[in-house]
């Protein structure tokens, strides 16, 4: 059995508000669901592993085969807790630890 590989991505939120985790990781399912069907979003276990509200950064586990279909995603989405967003993809790393240095 092989072994899955995830990549993680480190997110800047651009919005007025600050939303919440959860309201981050909402678009994002829609995003790639809108672009990619249910069956495509499901492929990207999409997984929000950290997220500050202070400094609207959060951390996005994804796997390696999805990585390219959740970072066009990511790119569309315009709208967050109801207010103008954008959301934009700073860095992406194979480990949790190489990618909070990269935030740094």
């Amino acid at each position: 059995m092989r072994r899955v590989k995830r990549r993680y991505l480190l997110l800047q939120v651009e919005s007025d508000v600050s939303p919440s985790g959860k309201e981050l990781l909402d678009a994002v399912w829609t995003a790639v669901t809108k672009l990619y069907g249910e069956v495509g979003a499901s492929r990207s276990a999409l997984s929000l592993i950290d997220y500050d509200e202070e400094r609207k950064v959060g951390f996005l586990r994804v796997w390696l085969a999805s990585l390219q279909p959740v970072r066009a995603s990511i790119a569309s989405i315009t709208c967050l807790a109801g207010k103008e967003a954008a959301v934009h993809v700073l860095a992406v790393s194979g480990t949790l630890k190489s990618l909070r240095e990269k935030q740094s």
